[in-house]
């Protein structure tokens, strides 16, 4: 079976992960982002799971920056899953509790560095007096209130985790929004036979030319007259020089379309680099 790289154990990355590919692959789990990209990249496993975009943060600006800077790993396939934050820790003892706050007692919130954004209102109204301590990942929160069993300290994360590592479950769906979602990107050299998508995405970055007044124009032109949809773009800057940006652009099609390669073919024909991080089948969430 194919090894696959996941952000884990006990994650949103795992749980999506597995809701998707099933149990026809090995996971591996790692602590850090960066070793699930290193371990793909190196052979270490033919695949990694890296979260990319999430309904209320937006981008995840880190997992981008790795994707384009630093490993070669063409995007294989991608898919929605729905993130329910939970808030995981240990009740204070009865008599004990403040009956307008339940979590006043809780001094130190861990979890992953996006969870914050994700979770204001809960956080402002019951944990305005807690400090927040950024770890690797949600799980690894919940891993280290297990072992210090300390009432006054609480993780953000997942229902399995609050499972697997035997701390209460102090309050579901703590997130701004019920309909929040995660989306995952599956990478890797090798290729994996996955079930059919009527949907097909690509990915691409474009680097624009320095002496091209307008070139940014002609290049939404170029897609726009043929019209290709596309679903994201996002400027970011090319860390080689000062003021120079590469736009990372989702377009809605395949490379085997006729007009895809060929909006293509017309903006490097004005000079622009273009970088292709992968022609993939995208899915919905089905419950």
């Amino acid at each position: 079976m194919k090894r696959v790289a996941i952000l884990g154990p006990s994650t949103f990355s795992e749980e999506a992960t597995r809701h998707f590919l099933g149990e026809d692959f090995t996971y591996v789990s790692y602590k850090l982002i960066s070793e699930v990209f290193n371990a793909t990249a190196s052979g270490e496993t033919e695949l990694g799971v890296i979260p990319i975009e999430n309904t209320l943060e937006g981008s995840v600006h880190l997992h981008v920056d790795w994707l384009v800077h630093e490993v070669d790993l063409p995007i294989r396939a991608e898919w929605v899953f729905p993130i329910d934050m939970n808030l995981i820790g240990y009740p204070n003892p009865a008599g004990q509790t403040d009956a307008s706050n339940p979590y006043g007692h809780i001094r130190k919130v861990l979890s992953h560095q996006v969870v914050p954004a994700q979770c204001s209102r809960f956080m402002k109204q019951y944990l305005s007096e807690a400090e927040f301590e950024q770890v690797s990942s949600t799980a690894e929160g919940v891993r280290i209130v297990s072992t210090l069993q300390d009432q006054t300290v609480a993780a953000i994360g997942t229902a399995i985790a609050s499972t697997n590592y035997g701390v209460p479950m102090l309050q579901r769906e703590i997130q701004d929004h019920k309909d929040n979602m995660t989306r995952f990107l599956l990478v890797g050299t090798e290729a994996s036979e996955l079930k059919s998508s009527e949907d097909m995405k690509t990915t691409i970055l474009v680097t624009l030319p320095e002496d091209y007044p307008g070139a940014l124009h002609q290049v939404l032109s170029a897609f726009a007259w043929r019209r290709i949809n596309l679903s994201k773009i996002e400027s970011k800057p090319t860390k080689k020089k000062l003021g120079t940006y590469y736009f990372y652009i989702d377009i809605a099609g395949s490379l085997d379309s006729v007009l895809l390669p060929s909006a293509i073919q017309e903006i490097e024909a004005i000079g622009c680099q273009v970088r292709i991080l992968g022609c993939y089948p995208s899915y919905s969430y089905t419950s």
